[in-house]
């Protein structure tokens, strides 16, 4: 018969073993290439970040990290293929405020659920937009903009790039805080509505900085103001929204990395370490601003998630009270 002592020793072992286990899987790790669904298709923001990430990546872990496009639906058809992946580290996500802030409070019938078919993993960028009006509309900053849209309720449009879209969200969180009545018109994509803004059927778009500085350069179009927290370092003699005549406002895009549920603590850790650390790097930071996005490399994988809870909450308010669909 197996004495007290060594069943105490035995199982004293066994517990060494499970607390060590997943330490030496992290270090190891990985021992295969890696796979980040891009929910969105190639050539897109998503994609191009994605791709600017992952070869960093590959040369930090010395293995290879591949960008597998599952686009539709909204970006909800990659995402649910990750949710469903084994939780080892081998299937990660690219997410964006569309999939896991907005997309939820749209589609009741989502197959996934952020908090519950999900492993935040690192928080790795933010995209802000630019404020372009017609050079014809008698304004130069938002304040202006403000008191023209306040003197002349539904005679102004704003255009968007689609129902329940970020921009058509960020368009109505501004008129709701500065006080003001703009009628939306969606097109199927900013771009197309360039020529409606710039002949001054459309009197404002939120649009990327990166797209819509060109017009801007060219004198098709002015800018107002950037939709960030702080100026953007590709346009910074645009002051942000917050400091041109609306305190406080600030709309952003971001992009963050997930795994799928039940992800190990430390290989939790040892990827939000490798991210950060090539976020970091000179030539990431260099490609993701070209792309209009500023790096987060400093954000913890609970940051990441609390930031995501604050975002999801505020935008599902906005959708409740100004009753947006995606109809």
């Amino acid at each position: 018969m197996t004495s007290r002592a060594g069943v105490l020793k035995l199982l004293s072992l066994a517990l060494g073993l499970a607390l060590t286990a997943p330490l030496a899987q992290a270090q190891d790790y990985p021992t295969r290439p890696i796979r980040l669904v891009v929910p969105f298709p190639a050539g897109g923001a998503t994609d191009l970040l994605a791709r600017a990430i992952s070869q960093k990546l590959s040369a930090q872990l010395g293995q290879q990290v591949v960008v597998d496009n599952k686009a539709g639906a909204g970006g909800s058809l990659g995402s649910s293929e990750a949710a469903k992946a084994a939780p080892d580290g081998y299937t990660l996500l690219i997410a964006t405020s569309s999939t896991h802030s907005i997309g939820p409070h749209l589609n009741a019938k989502l197959s996934y659920k952020v908090e519950q078919d999900f492993t935040p993993v690192a928080h790795v960028a933010n995209a802000a937009n630019v404020v372009l009006v017609p050079p014809s509309l008698p304004v130069k900053d938002i304040r202006e903009l403000i008191a023209l849209a306040k003197s002349k309720p539904g005679q102004l449009n704003y255009a968007s790039s689609g129902n329940g879209t970020i921009v058509h969200l960020t368009s109505e969180s501004f008129k709701s805080q500065a006080g003001v009545f703009i009628t939306h018109i969606p097109y199927r994509g900013t771009a197309l509505a360039i020529p409606d803004l710039v002949a001054g059927n459309v009197q404002m778009l939120f649009d990327s900085i990166v797209s819509g500085m060109p017009h801007v350069k060219d004198g098709r179009l002015k800018a107002l103001a950037v939709t960030g927290k702080a100026r953007s370092p590709l346009a910074p003699e645009l002051p942000t929204v917050s400091e041109s005549g609306l305190p406080g406002f600030e709309s952003v895009t971001w992009f963050g990395i997930y795994a799928p549920k039940g992800l190990a603590p430390a290989l939790v850790a040892r990827l939000n370490n490798e991210f950060n650390t090539a976020l970091k790097s000179a030539e990431v930071r260099e490609r993701l601003a070209r792309l209009g996005a500023e790096p987060v490399s400093d954000a913890s994988p609970a940051q990441f998630a609390a930031m995501v809870k604050a975002d999801s909450e505020r935008w599902g308010r906005l959708i409740r009270e100004r009753k947006i669909t995606v109809e």
